[in-house]
């Protein structure tokens, strides 16, 4: 009961669909790039080297052997070189990362809601273009699914700048044949495709039930982190009065009186037993939460996030 009323009022009119098709609007063409620059800044500035410590590669793989200089680890030294000369020698490694990065992003109507400047599918949008340029900067591999009560996309893991290009612009110009939220369909859908681990960021506002069995499968096989991205009127109305509304998925439509102090304390009794349950569920398959306030910045719960994962070194494969 609470998902569609915590929903805002849905557009009258939402524009329609663009086929793939079709030329791009050199609006759409602006706002990639406007979040590209924005994402690509906050990368180099603050998020690569954080990306780089916590999500580490697969192993390391032998380069060279060097002199040894004092300060160098002497578990690294090469004893065998070092019986042969006449001074001590180490090991050198580079790291083998081939790691993959899965981005499932919620793209289902309730996306189109934000009580602040920019919606919930907007700011999802653009930190998903951070977590990609980040990957793509540590040479790792970024695919993307877009679902909403179905798959939507699938765009298979690759490298390069394009490619992150084209993964902001399809999180912009979603194409939605669904209006629901189901999280079990992406999960099933990578459990299926990744063949080898991955880490796999799941971006929705999490209003919904019964994918906690392919939670669990997935997240016993890859490294799984929920990024929940949430508007304050999800969990706490204004004393508005008597309002209509509507849930955008559903189209389902109440009459409440947010008026009412009862009401509302039940509304935001019912949203917090929701989260118990979500934040148990996580807690039990060993997932971690990022929650993402829509009229905050985002910057602040990523660099949280890292620092929490670095100290407990919980990215390493």
């Amino acid at each position: 009961m609470w998902k569609f009323l915590s929903r805002a009022l849905e557009p009258a009119a939402p524009p329609p669909p663009r086929t793939r098709e079709a030329p791009i609007p050199p609006e759409m063409i602006e706002a990639v790039r406007r979040i590209a620059l924005r994402a690509r800044r906050l990368v180099e500035e603050t998020f690569s080297g954080e990306y780089h410590s916590v999500f580490k590669g697969r192993g390391i793989e032998f380069r060279e052997v060097r002199e040894y200089v004092p300060g160098d680890d002497v578990r690294t030294i090469d004893w065998n070189v070092t019986a042969r000369s006449d001074a001590p020698y180490v090991k050198q490694f580079d790291e083998e990362r081939e790691l993959t990065v899965v981005l499932a992003v919620d793209v289902s109507r309730s996306g189109l809601f934000g009580s602040g400047a920019r919606t919930r599918g907007e700011i999802a949008a653009e930190l998903c273009g951070v977590l990609a340029f980040a990957a793509t900067a540590n040479k790792d591999k970024v695919g993307l699914v877009l679902f909403s009560d179905r798959v939507e996309l699938f765009v298979p893991p690759a490298r390069g700048r394009g490619h992150v290009l084209r993964i902001i612009r399809e999180l912009l110009a979603a194409e939605m044949a669904g209006r629901g939220t189901d999280l079990g369909a992406p999960l099933e859908l990578l459990g299926s495709v990744l063949k080898r681990r991955a880490t796999v960021f799941l971006v929705s506002d999490f209003w919904a039930d019964g994918f906690d069995a392919p939670l669990r499968v997935v997240a016993r096989r890859h490294d799984c982190v929920a990024v929940r991205v949430r508007d304050p009127r999800d969990t706490a109305l204004p004393a508005a009065g008597l309002v209509n509304w509507v849930d955008a998925e559903s189209g389902r439509e109440t009459l409440v009186d947010v008026g009412d102090a009862e009401v509302r304390a039940e509304l935001t009794r019912r949203a917090a037993d929701h989260d118990r349950r979500l934040e148990r569920l996580l807690r039990a398959v060993r997932v971690d939460l990022v929650d993402i306030d829509i009229t905050s910045s985002y910057v602040e719960p990523l660099q949280q996030f890292f620092a929490l994962r670095s100290r407990r070194g919980r990215g390493r494969r």
